[in-house]
């Protein structure tokens, strides 16, 4: 039997880990062993969903702690990674996942709503990975030869390749962080950090809870997935685990498409 994957003693920042997809992702790797720094916004909703999350975690066995920032905003980018070496003196990981949408009609978009979406979806995830980098480089002592320095997962969305009406703001946002990760995945590779995505399809998620909170939505959205059933968030969270374990070591630069072959375009079977 194949051996589940193992990451005993790493330390992993999650962001936007107080719901959805990062709670997922969060709970997956401190069960693979896993030390985790669960980001959250600062406001207290989130704050307490956060704390929900961690306390999850500490009583599975595991070690994490909370820590808010809004990623859009340097400042807070920097004390989020201190709070991770405070805690856990070190970084292996990142998980660049928190997300917003802020539809509109391109007539009606306001240029807050256009520079809010792309100052978290895709500014953060710079901030965040630029953080990251400067962590993994400045490591003491180095990865023994063969090992990673360090692993950055970008969660981006089948968006990155199938356009979206309404959503212009976010479908940018994700086309963005597909380059974004391609070209430090490039750069960083002769550093020995891995640098990928996972780019989910339709998740059950509170940011998407009108596309699958009734019979009639559920049955509409099922039309744009061959595999038959909405993904849930643990989809996902396994899928980065095996990015951000050792079993993955040859694989940078890549997406992985979590959607149930949403991206495989369904209408067009049979016809076309």
């Amino acid at each position: 039997m194949r051996r589940a994957a193992d990451l005993s003693g790493r330390v992993a920042v999650v962001t936007g880990a107080n719901s959805g997809i990062g709670r997922g992702v969060a709970l997956e790797l401190a069960a693979a062993g896993a030390r985790v720094v669960v980001n959250h916004r600062p406001e207290e909703d989130s704050r307490r969903r956060a704390a929900e999350v961690v306390d999850a975690i500490v009583q599975a066995g595991g070690a994490a702690v909370a820590a808010a920032a809004d990623i859009s905003r340097e400042g807070d980018v920097e004390q989020l990674f201190r709070v991770a070496r405070d805690h856990f003196q070190d970084v292996d990981i990142l998980v660049n996942n928190a997300g917003i949408e802020q539809p509109a009609a391109i007539q009606d978009m306001t240029l807050a709503q256009w520079q809010r979406v792309i100052d978290v979806n895709l500014t953060g995830q710079f901030l965040c990975s630029r953080a990251a980098v400067r962590a993994f480089l400045g490591r003491q002592p180095k990865p023994p030869p063969g090992a990673a320095a360090g692993k950055i997962i970008f969660i981006s969305s089948v968006h990155e390749v199938i356009p979206w009406a309404f959503q212009a703001n976010y479908a940018a946002s994700k086309g963005g962080v597909s380059l974004l990760m391609q070209s430090l995945a490039q750069e960083l590779a002769p550093m020995k950090i891995r640098v990928n995505s996972v780019a989910p399809g339709a998740i059950r998620t509170p940011i998407n809870a009108p596309a699958w909170n009734t019979p009639e939505s559920l049955a509409a959205l099922l039309k744009l997935i061959p595999y038959g059933r909405i993904g849930e968030p643990e989809d996902v969270a396994r899928a980065v685990v095996w990015l951000a374990s050792d079993d993955s070591d040859y694989v940078t630069g890549s997406t992985l498409f979590v959607d149930g072959g949403m991206t495989l375009y369904p209408a067009f079977r049979g016809a076309g």
